[in-house]
């Protein structure tokens, strides 16, 4: 595996969202002199926050997994969860998701195995239930086979996949497990009730993709998501990125948040020092760019050519009267409503450049953080309010490049207008917006095709096809961050950090991942 050369004392870290904490973490473990810089006032990226007139809410990702990952990070510095400067208390849901459906049902999903067994058995049938045990296994098993030599890696070439034995018994696993086919097939033999195959699918679009269109390896997104657990720290996501920033201020690294990049400055193709915006020069011997795809040539990069964006999606934050909400028909953190269309809308908003359009019968995210943490709902003269956003996927601007300067709030308005017709009474009239993320709102942030989900996960964008963490424009810059490998997601982006320290450090002060990767059920005799 091919490593920075020369000198790695001084690293400069751009960017503070997850992948460039765990980066800095890793490499403060590794004695490195660490300095992470970062444009907006806080640390976390994608994992944000915004601040309304009297509460905070998650400005991006609200899915926590695998946080045994983020305890990786933090031992890197001697620190856990409960030791770091600022402490981070992470909560199970229970259940993951509520999901509702155009019939009326609803399903809920627990990471409990005899829970869901229970849970499907009540909704789908017992004979249902016997088929969601064998799906639990399978995905497993995909996860297992996965996890170690192929997400938890880093990859110089396509022939990294078979270099080793214990990567060529994984990769002989996998299509054993038929993780070459596609996902939605799959599991449409495994399952009969099309409710529940969606449950399963869905996560896809983590990926970019149709579940018709991913492969089925992508089974290791739903493992994580409906097996693994999903988990809320208290207080908001942001929570996880404060934890992180402080442990590793505590070991020695320095943070500069308010401080834009303007430039990196080289000599030949090393990297020598960074430039901020108002004028100071840090200089280094590496550094970390975690920058999108879509604003690399600023840094001096280049992208790959012909690169396909994920959809985008608009959300809106802001808050509910608590008793409005406690009328709906799901109490939940998250609540998927879905609705009556499944293949069609994927060829809506997951399409090529041109080809896309809004969903014609829109699946939303309904996040009520709330309901886990209490402590989030504040009190003004006429009552008690929570936080609460909603997320709708849309097509990216290279699929659709649609005004939505002029079409955000319209279609606010008929996306609350339907959860009206489905039962969630006052949350047109009630619903307090204040703010409303649009795929302008991430094309101002340079990234890709105004979507805050990288590059979709085709094939040719996949694993060591992926945009590398190595590029070639520079010998002392490494990438990490959801563009680069493994991929997007909260697991990947911290693993993209691992794996771009590791670049920088070599073997120093890795580790193996063993929490995450042995967190998975055994798998079956066979399949």
């Amino acid at each position: 595996m091919k490593t920075v050369a020369g000198p790695t004392d001084r690293v400069v870290v751009i960017g503070a969202g997850l992948s460039g904490l765990a980066a800095a973490l890793y490499l403060a473990g590794s004695g490195r002199q660490v300095t992470l810089i970062e444009r907006a006032d806080h640390p976390g990226g994608r994992v944000g926050r915004y601040t309304g007139p009297d509460y905070r809410i998650d400005s991006g990702a609200t899915v926590l997994t695998l946080p045994e990952l983020v305890d990786e990070a933090l031992a890197a510095v001697g620190h856990t969860r409960a030791s770091a400067p600022v402490p981070l208390d992470v909560l199970a849901l229970s259940p993951s998701y509520h999901a509702r459906f155009a019939d009326g049902s609803d399903i809920r999903v627990f990471a409990d195995p005899d829970l869901m067994a229970e849970e499907v058995a009540r909704t789908c049938g017992p004979d249902e239930a016997v088929r969601y045990r064998r799906l639990r296994d399978w995905l497993a098993a995909i996860y297992r086979a996965e996890f170690a030599e192929f997400m938890d890696a880093d990859f110089d070439s396509p022939l990294d996949m078979v270099r080793t034995p214990a990567k060529r018994a994984a990769l002989l696993d996998l299509v054993r497990l038929g993780g070459f086919g596609r996902l939605g097939a799959k599991i449409d033999r495994l399952l009969t009730d099309r409710r529940l195959t969606r449950l399963f699918t869905f996560q896809a679009l983590y990926a970019g993709m149709a579940p018709t269109d991913a492969l089925a390896v992508y089974a290791a997104i739903p493992h994580m998501d409906t097996s693994m657990g999903v988990y809320f720290p208290r207080g908001g996501m942001s929570a996880v990125a404060e934890t992180m920033a402080s442990a590793l201020t505590d070991a020695g690294g320095t943070l500069k948040l308010n401080s834009e990049v303007v430039r990196i400055d080289y000599a030949g193709k090393r990297a020598t020092g960074v430039v901020l915006a108002d004028g100071e020069r840090v200089p280094c011997d590496a550094v970390v760019l975690t920058a999108d795809l879509g604003s690399i040539e600023r840094f001096g990069g280049r992208r790959r050519r012909g690169l396909r964006a994920s959809p985008s999606a608009v959300v809106a934050h802001g808050t509910i009267p608590a008793e409005v909400a406690a009328s709906w028909p799901v109490q939940a953190h998250h609540t998927i409503d879905f609705g009556a269309a499944w293949e069609q809308t994927f060829r809506e908003i997951a399409t090529r450049p041109g080809k896309g359009k809004l969903m014609s019968e829109p699946s939303l995210l309904l996040t009520r953080p709330a309901l886990t943490d209490p402590d989030l709902i504040v009190t003004r003269p006429d009552g008690r309010h929570e936080p609460f956003s909603i997320l709708a996927p849309c097509p990216n601007l290279d699929s659709a490049p649609l005004d939505w300067d002029r079409l955000a709030r319209p279609y606010l308005d008929e996306l609350l207008s339907l959860l009206e017709q489905r039962g969630y009474r006052g949350i047109a009239e009630h619903f307090t917006v204040d703010h409303l993320d649009t795929p302008y709102t991430w094309r101002d942030k340079g990234m890709l095709a105004g979507t805050p989900f990288a590059t979709a996960h085709l094939f040719r964008q996949t694993g060591p096809f992926r945009t590398r963490n190595m590029p070639r424009f520079a010998d002392n810059v490494v990438l990490a961050g959801c563009g680069t490998i493994p991929g997007i997601g909260v697991p990947t982006v911290l693993l993209s950090g691992k794996l771009a320290a590791h670049r920088i450090v070599g073997g120093q002060g890795h580790t193996s991942g063993e929490a995450a990767r042995t967190r998975a059920s055994a798998p079956p005799n066979n399949y």
